[in-house]
């Protein structure tokens, strides 16, 4: 199992829900941004951030899979978001697939995504 390491930065501000640095050996993995898309390329949750996440991050948790990764091995996260109001409805997704550590975290608003009604964007990068 890949054994990852939350140092603790000194002078800079503890975040709020992710990790400054996240370290560790072993392969990279890099997951393309997920949309809340099922198998069928259909959006799932259209004006829900909470439903569009829960499926965002079913996504993820597939794509991870396919290499033998869980979310134990993410060590980032990336939020494209249309409204960064929709942060607390994606941190109680994440909480849920993500109870310990958190990963170091980017998140962006942006004015739209590559599929209309589409709320937010998520990518992550692992070492297994």
């Amino acid at each position: 199992m890949t054994r990852l390491e939350y140092p603790q930065v000194q002078g800079v501000a503890p975040g709020n829900g992710y990790s400054h640095v996240v370290t560790g050996t072993g392969q990279w993995v890099a997951v393309s941004g997920q949309l809340a898309l099922d198998l069928d390329g259909k959006l799932i949750g259209v004006g829900d951030p909470g439903a569009q996440a829960e499926q965002v991050f079913a996504n993820l948790e597939r794509c991870l899979a396919t290499v033998g990764a869980t979310f134990e091995n993410v060590v980032k996260l990336t939020f494209f978001l249309t409204d960064v109001g929709y942060l607390p409805a994606i941190r109680t997704v994440r909480d849920k697939y993500i109870p310990g550590p958190k990963p170091a975290s980017t998140a962006l608003q942006i004015a739209a995504l590559a599929v209309p009604d589409a709320l937010m964007e998520i990518e992550a990068y692992a070492i297994v």
